[in-house]
């Protein structure tokens, strides 16, 4: 029609500046400009005929005429068109005119070029363009928009310049214009490859634009022009890759997206396969090695899905092509001689075809990130590989980067499922598959593989999985490490291992991926691997895990990181210097404790590779000579150590620091060790004798403490230190041994030194030598010694007069003289204050003493001189700061890092410290009143009051970990005042607990805090008085105890300490029970009652904690960490082992015993039927669930100590328990119960058959659990003499469920049956004979089932369940049933298990020998869980799951052969849809009438799949709105929309009516046709009607026809969306149908 229109106004006129002059007259709108470009195409299509004919004009005045149109009216037009702000002068238009004028004119401009009659017209356009787009070009790090121009205001715009160029390019020269298409093309790579960081916003829009548009234009101008761009692309030094992740991103992003653009360009065309010209000729992007690696880095490390999109289309196009070429093609990598990044052999080509369609659906089905999808796909990843490695000479015939990408894109998944699927794929490469060394492996294991391995989540257990059985990925890790590192070349392990291990401290790693990681490295064969580098990555490895709190997690990884320096270090590369460093970095409170396995092994090593060991010609840290044999390096460790440090400088020097202790410590008994080795322990005196050359100079140096008052200050610290930690290194840890002959040895030489350092520190600690803040850690160091030599001198027995007891009295009277006098009201002095602190030290060290060994108190149980000065002294008393201090000891002050509170801090502590002691030593006198005492002789235990208020001043300004003789002191003071001072007691509970809360995340102080808290709070006496007096403090206590159990579920253990303290205390021996024992549990049953049920569901990352926490545990003796750290038994199981272990040890004959556990009992039963009614509906495994099995597991356990009686009371909550709809677990302990109460009392049968008559909707839920008791009628009547009236009772019952409609009551009722008429048969019932024919023909019937549906199977599986075949209500039942075995078997979480070893472990509460505790002889604890009604669904998916590779996979629909040119989004519809080979229908969707936006989405989504010509609707507005794009998809980017308001639709109808359409209503009328016999036109437009009132009826006299869609249910109609997709596709399926049998 334009055409038409072109050639009937060139007749008019034959001047064509005339006509087109008057066509540029007016309004620029964009049909006036279309206009224009269809007369100049008609022009110049008429120049091109020659320009003969009537239509013929002079050139010159069309030549000059067409310069006049461009420089004059186009070029202007464009200038104006630039994209300016909002509201500025020469703003755009809205885009979608302003993109069909801009279109226009540049069309309009293509033809005026070629109509020029030359090329300087496109020339000097072409110039401008080029000119205003580099003004145009963004700055690096400008936000700006490239559409704002930092040049010219009145120049083009980005867009404008591009359009000018892409329309007047192919008018140019290649030859003489050669240097301005250059200069072009190398001003639009710049342009598209420099957009944003982000690949958002202006930047990224140029780019695209210039990509989409320019770049292809310009590739048509030449191959000079498309090398240009080509080698742009390759070199390396065009444009560095940005250093952060996203930026790299990006970048490629960019390239991609360029590449694309001109793939049809940059790859060989096969229709020129056959061209004499040589390959070399063309461009081939598959022989360049950066195009492979760009690509590969977009399919695997980009990170929005359009780029992904854009590299699978290039590999799958240049497949394509070189399919079609059929010519080999070989690309070499840059490295070596490796294989090819890509090629092609005509020879292989169905292989070859194969490798890339997997490797492609592959990557398609990783972009849907859903497991049940990829997962049926992963065994082609196998085919990969097997495709991948010949099997002839067993090299890679693929690049391994090809399958590298495919584990990248699943490790970098959103879904952590298929990350860990990803993960556990490539761990299992190795085990299942021979593969050839490959550098890329080595460095993908290194770099993105430990990047995954980060992730802790991946670590879980796998469904079905028993805790503590070890995470099934780190199990794969270890054995893919081991057989890896087994396989590589042995010049490569050490720099494999040496870059592994150098990853694990390259981030801040959790603690269970380096604990697994360092567990595989253990494993690892022994090789020489490692040198002195390797030695201080593990060391840095070692810091690494210091960071964690999971001390547990933190010490096994230590040991396992010792393991893997003893396997992989090469010793003749490393000096004992380095290996003593390296084992400084170990925690020996934590790993390396000497008696562990562990430190024999590292002993054993030390032994074998002694004399190999580097020898260094440098010095060590310390100043000694290197030697490569242990004995002699030690002797100079010690020696060196002992000697006089170089740098002292007075007596004011600061202490030296511990690491040099702790090293020579170490080794001393690391080497003395060995040689106990080597001797097999017959050779005491030898170990002795190397034992005393190593410590000569200690011992020397210690033994001139007493008597030289001039050693150096620093010596003596040294030494000290040494003594120390040589006493601490050399305790075993965990050893059963009775006697350790090299502690005995080293005791006995520090027992000789004795006398001359007990004086020494006396004198050091009473003669005013320490006067200095430094001073005070000296203090701390000697009362450390002080407290080891009365302990040494406790092992081997006291004895009255030795060194110590002439010490302790001295120390004690110097102490109170020095705080004596320097009370006196003086001015305070540095060194004054300093030694008051000493002495208050030294004082509190003393009390401790005593307290520990009484045989030191002199005064007997009189009070001294030291108890009466404690008892009268003020307390929190602080120190004043000394003005010295603020000037000359600041420097001193804040390098020895204590500030003078905390000095004042610690002061006040050990007041306290003698305050407790004081307590404990005279409670007796402690009275209820003060008013008792008119004179007290010792004030601060007399007068409690007073003592209890500064103890509450005490906790407001001591820290929070100094307060716990605080708390021991309340713990003393609470007891004898709740009664006379109850609020003061309330007081100082309110405030303990504020302190222990304030705690909760502060580790090291909080569990010893708790604990004293827990003391003080939950003291017997203060229980018993509080509930006694049944006051404020009773519900304080109360009040208390439940924040307790709160702070529980974010802290685990904390109720832990609560219940065992508690439960301890309650605890009274049988020989010793009174009527009033449990008085204080029976007042306080709801502890009892909440840790009965106790147990929180964790998050995911907490339950990990635990799970890696008990599979170390599991490890026992193999993993050193378990013996050397205490375990602190915070599971939370634990809570309820020591109710349960409480429980089992009340005895059921005393009266306050049964009593507590009937009461308990009962609340137990009314928490059931309070959590029943909570949710009545729970699901497995929920909270609700968990809380009901743990309530029917204590009743089970109580149950044997309960009479007739009581059960009478409780008989009717027991079965109505049962008249709810419970989980499995649940109901086999209801029924257990109830059939153990019928079993010992059979009274209650009557009762029991009661309940078969119970309200029949009630009976529904509950008829199976009665059923099921019924099935074990054999135990119920064992004791019972007369069984024939129960039985017959029992099959009276039965038989009339037996023939119910429900199929799961058929099939336990006849289970039932055949258990009952089995016990009929075997005592030879005669009176049943009338029954025998209905139950057998009932059991035949069921037995003979034929064929193999679910009827015979589930009857064949109910009776093959554990609760009818092999459960023993009486020989089962033992805690090992009830906690373990059943929650095991009835699909309870693991969580829910509690092993019976748990049992045994938890000794804070004694076993009860009368209780059975271990399984009996049934076979019940070898079943696998499962229940009979799933047992169908778990085999077929492990069916499915086995198999090798699935037959079939889903795979998304590629529409079109090209990939989606996102840069073309404003082309019209019809242009966009023909070049992406889209094949456009004529139909018509109206859907006007629709106003619901997600139907507007769905048929929009639908319309652009089956090709709809165009959508309307009655507001675009809708695209816009979330709900419409959620369901659309983007289908509104791909599909013409039109708006057509619903008052316009007559007029619509009408004018396509005038068309040729057919109007077509969905909708049911008195004449509609069945859409099966209705045969749609060609051109159809379909009318939808809207949601409520359909069609309205004006539009239905519109229409040509109505046709109605069949249905066969009683709902009137579809949804309009469905109805309208089920139209559309019916238009389609006729429409295809047609076009294949025109093709027949």
């Amino acid at each position: 029609m334009e055409w038409v229109l072109a050639e009937a106004l060139l007749s008019q006129s034959q001047d064509a500046r005339i006509l087109l002059g008057a066509v540029c007259q007016g309004e620029a709108s964009a049909e006036r400009v279309e206009t224009l470009r269809f007369l100049l195409q008609r022009l110049e299509d008429e120049a091109a005929r020659g320009g003969g004919g009537a239509g013929a004009r002079p050139a010159a005045l069309l030549q000059e005429a067409v310069r006049e149109v461009a420089t004059g009216y186009l070029v202007p037009l464009l200038r104006c068109l630039r994209g300016g702000p909002a509201g500025s002068p020469g703003a755009a238009p809205p885009p979608g005119p302003r993109s069909r004028v801009l279109r226009a004119a540049a069309g309009a401009l293509r033809s005026c070029a070629r109509l020029a009659g030359g090329p300087h017209l496109a020339a000097a356009l072409a110039e401008e363009a080029l000119r205003d787009l580099l003004a145009r070009r963004p700055e690096p790090g400008l936000e700006g928009s490239p559409r704002e121009p930092a040049g010219d205001p009145g120049g083009l715009g980005t867009e404008a310049a591009v359009e000018v160029l892409v329309a007047v390019g192919p008018c140019l020269r290649p030859r003489e214009d050669g240097p301005l298409l250059a200069r072009a093309a190398q001003a639009a790579l710049a342009l598209a490859l420099d957009g944003g960081e982000t690949g958002a916003g202006p930047a990224e829009e140029t780019a695209a634009l210039v990509a989409g548009r320019l770049l292809p234009a310009l590739g048509r101008c030449g191959d000079a022009v498309l090398r240009a761009v080509w080698e742009g692309l390759r070199a390396p030094a065009a444009r560095e890759w940005p250093s952060g992740g996203g930026a790299r991103s990006a970048l490629v992003g960019r390239k991609l997206l360029v590449l694309g653009a001109l793939a049809e360009k940059l790859l060989p065309d096969p229709g020129l396969g056959r061209s004499p010209r040589p390959p070399e000729a063309f461009l081939d992007a598959r022989r360049s090695g950066p195009f492979w690696r760009t690509v590969q880095e977009g399919l695997a490390q980009a990170e929005d899905a359009l780029t992904r999109k854009r590299a699978r289309y290039l590999l799958q196009r240049a497949v394509e092509v070189s399919a079609e070429l059929g010519a080999d093609c070989f690309c070499r990598p840059q490295e070596g001689n490796g294989p090819s990044l890509f090629w092609w052999s005509e020879k292989k080509k169905d292989e070859l075809l194969k490798f890339w369609e997997n490797y492609i659906l592959i990557m398609e089905t990783l972009e849907g990130n859903q497991i049940h999808v990829i997962k049926p796909v992963l065994p082609k990843l196998n085919n990969l590989f097997e495709y991948a490695v010949s099997e002839e000479n067993g090299c890679w015939l693929f690049h391994p980067s090809w399958h590298m990408c495919i584990y990248k894109r699943m490790f970098e998944s959103e879904n952590k499922i298929l990350t860990k699927e990803g993960v556990i794929h490539f761990l299992e490469l190795y085990v299942t598959k021979i593969l050839p060394f490959s550098p890329e492996f080595s460095e993908f294991i290194v770099g993105p593989l430990m990047d995954a391995l980060s992730e802790s989540s991946l670590y879980s257990r796998s469904p079905g999985q028993l805790i503590g059985s070890g995470s099934p990925l780190g199990l794969k890790l270890q054995k893919f490490l081991v057989t890896y590192i087994s396989l590589l070349p042995e010049k490569i392990k050490g720099s494999f291992l040496l870059k592994f291990i150098q990853k694990m401290t390259s981030r801040h790693w959790c603690a269970v991926p380096i604990f697994f990681l360092s567990k595989a490295l253990a494993n690892v064969p022994r090789c020489k691997a490692l040198g002195v580098e390797g030695l201080l990555a593990l060391r840095d490895v070692l810091q690494c895990t210091m960071t964690t709190h999971q001390i547990l997690l933190r010490g096994a990884a230590q040991c396992y990181l010792l393991q893997t320096a003893m396997n992989l270090v090469d010793v003749e590369k490393v000096s004992l210097s380095d290996v003593s460093t390296f084992l400084m970095s170990l925690r020996q409170e934590e790993s390396l404790g000497r008696g562990t396995s562990l430190w024999t092994e590292l002993c054993d090593w030390l032994h074998v590779n002694e004399g190999c060991f580097r020898h260094s010609p440098n010095c060590s840290s310390i100043g000694l000579r290197e030697t490569s044999s242990l004995n002699a390096y030690v002797k100079n460790l010690v020696q060196e150590y002992v000697k006089s440090p170089a740098w002292e400088t007075g007596e004011n020097c600061f202490m030296p620091d511990w690491f040099e202790a702790k090293l020579v410590a170490v080794m001393v008994v690391l080497a003395v060790d060995v040689e106990e080795m080597k001797t097999q322990n017959s050779e005491k005196q030898r170990i002795q004798n190397v034992l005393r050359i190593f410590l000569d100079p200690l011992l020397d140096a210690l033994m001139k403490f007493g008597t030289n008052a001039y050693i150096p200050l620093l010596k003596t610290d040294r030494c000290l230190q040494l003594l120390l930690k040589l006493l601490h290194t050399s305790s075993l840890k965990g050893s059963s041994a009775p006697h350790d002959e090299v502690f005995t040895l080293l005791q006995n030489f520090i027992m000789s030194t004795t006398e001359s350092i007990s004086e020494f520190i006396l004198r050091r600690l009473t003669m005013n030598e320490l006067n200095s803040v430094s001073d005070l850690e000296r203090c701390h160091l000697y009362l450390m010694i002080l407290t080891e030599l009365i302990n040494l001198h406790l092992k081997v027995g006291w004895k009255r007069g030795n060194p110590i007891w002439r010490v302790i009295s001295p120390l004690k009277n110097a102490s109170i003289r020095n705080l004596q006098e320097m009370g006196s009201g003086q001015e305070p002095t540095l060194g004054g204050q300093i030694q008051r602190v000493v002495s208050m030290a030294a004082l509190a060290k003393v009390c401790e003493a005593i307290e520990q060994k009484p045989e030191l108190q002199l005064d007997a149980q009189d009070a001294g001189p030291m108890e009466k000065f404690l008892s009268s002294f003020q307390l929190n008393q602080t120190l004043q700061k000394p003005p010295t201090v603020e000037q000359s000891s600041f420097f001193e002050e804040s390098s020895s890092s204590q500030g003078w509170g905390k000095i004042v801090a610690q002061y006040v502590h050990d007041q306290w410290v003698c305050l407790s002691f004081l307590l404990k030593k005279y409670h007796t006198l402690i009275p209820a009143t003060e008013d008792e005492i008119l004179e007290p002789f010792l004030p601060a235990v007399q007068m409690p009051i007073r003592t209890l208020q500064s103890a509450l001043e005490a906790l407001t300004i001591l820290p929070s970990d100094q307060v716990l003789p605080v708390f021991q002191c309340m713990k003393t003071l609470v007891p004898k005042l709740l009664i006379s001072s109850e609020l003061l007691c309330i007081e100082s509970f309110d405030m303990a607990w504020k302190i222990i809360s304030s705690l909760s995340n502060t580790q090291l102080t909080f569990w010893p805090n708790l604990k004293a808290f827990v003391e003080f709070v939950f003291d017997n006496k203060v229980l018993t008085i509080a509930a006694k007096i049944k006051g404020q403090a009773y519900f304080k206590i109360k009040e208390i105890m439940y924040k307790i159990i709160e702070m529980s579920a974010i802290k685990t253990g904390v109720f832990n300490t609560l219940i065992s303290y508690c439960c301890q205390s309650w605890i009274v021996s049988a020989s010793n029970v009174s009527q009033g024992s449990l008085s204080s549990a029976n007042n306080y049953s709801e502890l009892v009652l909440e840790a009965c049920v106790f147990g929180t569901v964790f998050r995911r990352d907490q339950r990990l904690i635990q799970d890696v926490q008990t599979f170390i545990e599991n490890l026992g003796h193999e993993c050193a960490a378990n013996i050397v750290i205490e375990n602190t038994k915070r599971d939370d199981h634990y809570v309820r082992i020591c109710a349960v272990k409480f429980l089992c040890l009340l005895d059921g004959s005393n009266i306050s015993h049964k009593l507590f556990m009937e009461d308990l009992a009962i609340k137990l039963l009314d928490k059931d039927v309070l959590v029943s009614k909570s949710r009545t509906r729970y699901y497995v495994n929920s909270l609700q669930h968990r809380v009901k099995n743990r309530i029917w597991q204590i009743l089970l356990v109580l149950f044997p100590r309960f009479d007739q009686n009581f059960l009478n009371g409780i008989i009717d909550k027991i079965f109505q328990a049962g008249f709810i709809s419970n989980q499995a677990s649940i109901k086999y302990f209801i029924e257990w119960i109830i059939i153990l109460i019928l079993h010992k009392f059979p009274q209650f049968l009557p009762k029991f058959w009661d309940y078969f008559s119970y309200d029949e909707e009630k009976l529904k839920t509950s008829i199976c659990t009665l059923l099921s008791v019924l099935s074990h009628l054999d135990i119920i009547t064992q004791n019972i003499p007369e069984k024939k009236l129960i039985l017959k009772q029992a099959l009276i019952t039965i038989l009339q469920w037996c023939f119910n409609h429900n199929f799961s009551i058929r099939l336990y009722a006849l289970v039932a049956l055949k258990k009952i008429w089995s016990m009929c048969k075997t005592l030879h019932v005669e009176e049943f004979d009338d029954l025998t024919s209905v139950i057998e023909s009932s059991l035949n019937q069921v037995e003979n089932v034929h064929g193999a549906g679910n009827a015979k199977k589930n009857w064949q599986r109910i009776q093959e369940h554990f609760f009818f075949a092999t459960f023993h209500p009486l020989k089962d039942y033992c805690l090992e049933t009830i906690f373990y075995i059943l929650p095991r078997l009835s699909g309870l979480v693991e969580d829910e298990w509690i092993a019976i070893g748990k049992f045994t472990k938890f000794t804070d509460i004694p076993l009860d020998a009368g209780f059975q505790w271990c399984l009996s002889q049934t076979q019940l604890c070898e079943l696998k869980p499962g229940d009979w009604s799933q047992q169908d669904i778990g085999s077929s998916s492990g069916e499915a799951d086995n198999q090798s590779e699935w037959t079939d996979v889903q795979k998304k629909i590629i529409p079109w052969k090209n990939n989606v040119p996102d840069f073309e989004l404003e082309l019209t519809f019809q242009d966009r849809a023909a070049k992406l080979g889209k094949s456009i229908c004529r139909l018509i969707v109206v859907a006007s009438l629709i106003d619901k936006a997600t139907n507007l989405g769905g048929l929009c989504r639908t319309c652009e799949i089956f090709g709809a010509s165009v959508l309307v609707v009655g507001n675009l507005h809708y695209i816009n709105d979330k709900q419409f794009q959620h369901l659309s998809v983007s289908a509104e980017q791909w599909l013409p929309l039109v708006e057509v308001k619903p008052p316009q639709l007559m007029d619509y109808l009408q004018q396509k009516k005038a068309e040729g359409y057919t109007i077509i209503g969905v909708e049911q009328t008195a004449k509609s046709l069945d859409l099966t016999q209705y045969c749609f036109p060609e051109k159809s437009l379909l009318l939808l009607g809207n949601e409520r009132e359909g069609i309205p009826a004006n539009l239905i006299q519109q229409l040509d026809v109505c046709v109605e869609i069949p249905q066969k249910g009683i709902i009137r109609s579809l949804n309009v969306h469905v109805s309208g997709a089920l139209l559309i596709w019916e238009y389609t399926r006729q429409h295809l149908l047609k076009h294949r049998d025109m093709k027949l």
